[in-house]
């Protein structure tokens, strides 16, 4: 059995997303835990680099693949850029997403689209090629699973968000999406699973973490009293991405802090 350190040793893993934030931690978490990491970007190439080189620095292996995953075509090349330098894929994380907020009357048809076709549609784009790529490759050599998709939602897959109806469609649909294939594909032992953070600290909602009020305000929220760290969400990811969650399928972990659980209830109402 290997160390716990390198849970995923000689495998491969895509992860979307990943040149920064929670894309790059878990991308970082991976390659420490012995996986080989494609580090996809869309538009911060530089921050990829970056990161491939600090993975490479430490023993890892990796390489930087600019797609948008809204493109099918580009998330074919993607995949075969990845199999081109590493071979075998085993591990995909659909991470990339994005926000365009606005209350729903002001909200523009292009900005629902453009969150719709990256968070939703293009999840399912990877998981598709996902599938069909470990399907074409046969069973695994280091694992009894034929593969892992592991998608990213939030915990606004069940929480209302009002001002953000793009983004909370977006991953309701990865919820139900990521249980459908879990279903599907489930007989022929490839797991999908969903990671669905809180408020974690990242750029994206940097100017509520740094204002001291609005930091208060959200921990009002968060029974376990603190905002969440990019690496929380990354080691939950693998350990879905490990042997050790081979008997876990078309689940959703909670990342949250107890965010989920109507903490304005905690008083009886």
């Amino acid at each position: 059995m290997l160390a716990r350190d390198r849970l995923l040793e000689g495998q491969g893993a895509i992860v979307t997303g990943a040149s920064s934030g929670i894309g790059a931690a878990i991308a970082s978490a991976l390659a420490a835990a012995g996986a080989a990491v494609g580090v996809n970007y869309r538009s911060g190439a530089d921050a990829a680099d970056a990161l491939v080189r600090e993975i490479r620095d430490a023993g890892g292996r990796a390489i930087a693949i600019g797609a948008d995953v809204s493109n099918e075509d580009a998330v074919s090349r993607m995949f075969d850029a990845f199999a081109d330098a590493f071979g075998r894929i085993d591990i995909v994380v659909a991470n990339a997403g994005l926000q365009k907020d606005a209350p729903a009357a002001d909200m523009t048809l292009a900005d629902w689209r453009a969150v719709i076709d990256v968070n939703l549609t293009g999840q399912f784009l990877c998981a598709r090629e996902a599938i069909r790529r470990f399907v074409a490759q046969g069973p695994s050599p280091g694992s009894p699973a034929l593969g892992k998709i592991i998608c990213m939602s939030s915990v606004h897959e069940m929480i209302p968000w009002a001002g953000h109806v793009n983004y909370a469609a977006s991953k309701g649909g990865v919820m139900l999406m990521m249980k459908t294939l879990a279903q599907e594909v489930a007989s022929r032992k490839i797991r999908v699973n969903g990671v669905a953070p809180g408020a974690i600290r990242t750029r994206i909602n940097e100017s509520v973490w740094s204002d001291p009020d609005q930091a208060h305000g959200l921990l009002k929220l968060i029974p376990y009293g603190r905002i969440g760290e990019p690496d929380d969400v990354a080691k939950a990811v693998l350990w879905l991405a490990s042997d050790e969650s081979d008997y876990v399928t078309g689940t959703t972990l909670f990342v949250d802090g107890g965010m989920a659980l109507y903490p304005e209830f905690r008083d009886n109402g």
